[in-house]
């Protein structure tokens, strides 16, 4: 069966049900990096083979590896494909190196020449979907953001852009003051069936503005829901699932055990269930799950073609989650500007109520 596409509102750009992040070929995951090109460009090649048509990169990924492996795996089909690529990490400045960030810069002038650059390594002269990279509240409230990137899509320099929330979960004043402002056409998020907020909330602040689409990653909740973790699974020591207490691996292996009825009959597998969860939300244009090998890819691409989930399957998934599957443990921490503090109520309007 062909691959489903779904379309942005108000726009027509049309993307993949499932699309490939570019990242996990390009950010020195593997001690390999000649290899690690290598099974990039094939990956890359057979997903289009498979029907994806949106990758998802950016400048950053590789110091604009990202883009250029991209352009070296599928240039010769560029007019097939839907590129979203982001920026806003200053790249002329030497990164910090480790996990930690690099320092960022949103002005006009800085944007303007990123996206000149990530034409030229994407060899082509527009852009699909241009998205500004893991914004904080400044940029969110700068005036000049949107004109910027609206004087670039009027040049035919970008055909979409939007807002990339991160690098990790629970952005929520940040994502619904995006979205409140009308800051593009779409909003990357973490969402999945094990981490569904700030998600959900996101989802019913476009429902209201309307005229929003929505790329998920991490759909498998950083591998907990592709089915392959046991007790005794260990991670190598530059991979950040190394650094998570004990208690993520523990917990998260009850709450899988806890969707069995996902697969019952053999239908989906659980890696094929947790990517229909996250596209029976309407607003969700496209899912990136991580992808490392032929296998996955061909998994992850195939489900799209399995079963919907249904109205008892949602429910069933809905109570387990509102009782956070039977578990005692903390609740997931803020990231971003706390949403109960009063600087966040001011900006969200009095009385406001946005839970992370």
């Amino acid at each position: 069966m062909a691959m489903r596409r779904r379309s942005y509102p108000g726009t027509d750009l049309t993307v993949s049900e499932v699309g490939f992040g570019v990242w996990t070929v390009t950010t020195g995951w593997w001690p390999d990096a000649q290899r690690q090109t290598q099974q990039g460009l094939r990956l890359l090649r057979l997903a289009h083979e498979l029907g994806i048509t949106l990758f998802d990169t950016a400048d950053v990924y590789g110091d604009g590896l990202g883009e250029t492996l991209l352009r070296a795996a599928l240039g010769a089909h560029r007019d097939e494909l839907v590129i979203a690529t982001k920026g806003g990490y200053d790249l002329t400045r030497p990164g910090p190196g480790g996990q930690r960030e690099r320092e960022q810069d949103f002005s006009p002038g800085y944007l303007r020449y990123a996206v000149e650059q990530s034409l030229t390594r994407l060899g082509t002269d527009r852009i699909d979907l241009y998205q500004l990279h893991n914004v904080k509240l400044d940029h969110v409230l700068a005036d000049d953001l949107a004109a910027t990137l609206d004087d670039l899509v009027a040049a035919g320099k970008l055909r979409a852009w939007g807002t990339a929330l991160g690098p990790a979960i629970g952005f929520v004043v940040e994502g619904t003051l995006a979205i409140r402002r009308g800051l593009g056409c779409s909003q990357q998020i973490i969402y999945n069936a094990l981490e569904q907020n700030p998600g959900r909330a996101l989802f019913a602040e476009a429902r209201r503005a309307g005229q929003m689409g929505f790329l998920v990653r991490v759909p498998h909740s950083s591998g907990l829901l592709e089915g392959k973790y046991t007790l005794a699974t260990t991670f190598p020591p530059h991979d950040h699932r190394r650094h998570r207490p004990r208690s993520w691996l523990v917990n998260g292996l009850e709450k899988v055990r806890q969707l069995e009825f996902l697969t019952a009959g053999g239908a989906r597998t659980l890696g094929q269930a947790a990517l229909k969860f996250v596209l029976a939300e309407p607003q969700v244009m496209s899912c990136l799950p991580n992808i490392y090998d032929e296998d996955q890819l061909r998994e992850f691409a195939a489900a799209p073609a399995t079963p919907d989930l249904t109205t008892d399957e949602l429910e069933r998934l809905a109570a387990l989650y509102a009782v956070n599957f039977g578990l005692d443990e903390p609740p997931m921490g803020f990231k971003g500007l706390d949403p109960t503090s009063v600087r966040a109520r001011e900006l969200l309007g009095a009385g406001a109520r946005v839970t992370a």
